[in-house]
């Protein structure tokens, strides 16, 4: 397949698509990005690598780290995982509280916010130094080592988070939460906060493509693991739309409200795509058009 004339044309129809989203503006420090920028970037299973635009300018990836704190509990506890966090759509918005009262504190799935909370939780109880050991392992599964947390967005992501605080709280209400909420939130706050380009984003998630192998060859989990993880991101990983991106698109991923998304196609490849610009559900615009332009081009999806 000819992947670099079919992101070189991806990134032209893309320049083109109606700029009718705007940029989150729930995090104060996220509203200082230009909301023109788009960047593609792929890393196939064949060694092909090719990316157009800004895809090489670090980005808060947000809630695409929901993903990696998943993947990280998941090697610690395996299936007990699934004790304290469901595996099943949301169909509420991501911060729902009600949703979480009707449920009785297990959070309909691990990338609704509830849900990632829950997973902080026990990335709390498990690893020695977390935020250190989080960047390590992020560090890790891209093979780059200059991945750091923004210290201004996480920041800005405390003052204004009132209601993961409240979620936080609801949570501890039901036993579901064993650390201090204001430890779980600093972690979930800076988690969110962690800045990667394009290109450090699709070899971060080349592992979920190549049955749990990094390009460096480590496993970092096992096939039975890769399929459900990916499962879950096909259908819980774009909040309320998740049934949209798989229609258009048929590709498991993750989005964030800093505009990144970040899909796979097992045994193919990796693919990332950032612009600012998110829709009503808060994904971004630019990012599921160009999503859909692939896998129709290239005639290809998990389906």
């Amino acid at each position: 397949m000819n992947y670099q004339k079919t992101i070189e044309e991806i990134y032209v129809e893309s320049q083109e698509f109606p700029k009718i989203g705007e940029v989150s503006a729930s995090i104060p420090e996220l509203k200082n990005i230009s909301p023109d920028k788009f960047g593609i970037f792929i890393s196939t299973h064949e060694g092909t690598e090719f990316g157009k635009g800004d895809f090489q300018e670090k980005i808060s990836i947000q809630s695409v780290s929901k993903v990696f704190t998943l993947c990280l509990a998941f090697s610690i506890l395996g299936e007990k995982i699934w004790q304290r966090v469901n595996v099943e759509p949301s169909g509420n918005a991501f911060n729902s509280l009600v949703q979480l009262e009707n449920e009785k504190g297990i959070p309909r799935n691990p990338f609704i916010n509830a849900g990632a909370i829950v997973i902080a939780d026990i990335l709390l109880s498990h690893l020695k130094n977390p935020k250190e050991d989080f960047l390590e392992f992020i560090r890790e599964i891209s093979g780059k080592k200059n991945i750091q947390f923004n210290q201004k967005v996480a920041l800005s992501e405390k003052q204004t988070g009132y209601r993961n605080f409240a979620l936080g709280n609801f949570l501890k209400s039901f036993g579901n939460i064993e650390n201090k909420v204001e430890d779980v939130l600093d972690f979930y706050f800076h988690q969110c906060s962690v800045e990667m380009t394009c290109e450090e984003l699709a070899h971060a998630f080349y592992f979920l493509a190549n049955e749990g192998k990094t390009k460096s060859g480590k496993t970092i989990l096992n096939k039975s693991q890769i399929k459900r993880l990916n499962a879950l991101m096909l259908t819980c990983g774009f909040y309320d739309e998740s049934g949209e991106f798989a229609y258009k698109v048929g590709l498991p991923g993750k989005s964030g409200i800093g505009g990144a998304i970040v899909a796979v196609l097992p045994r193919k490849f990796a693919v990332a795509t950032w612009s600012p610009r998110l829709n009503e559900k808060g994904n971004s615009e630019a990012g599921m058009y160009a999503l859909e332009l692939l896998t129709t081009k290239l005639g290809i999806s998990i389906f």
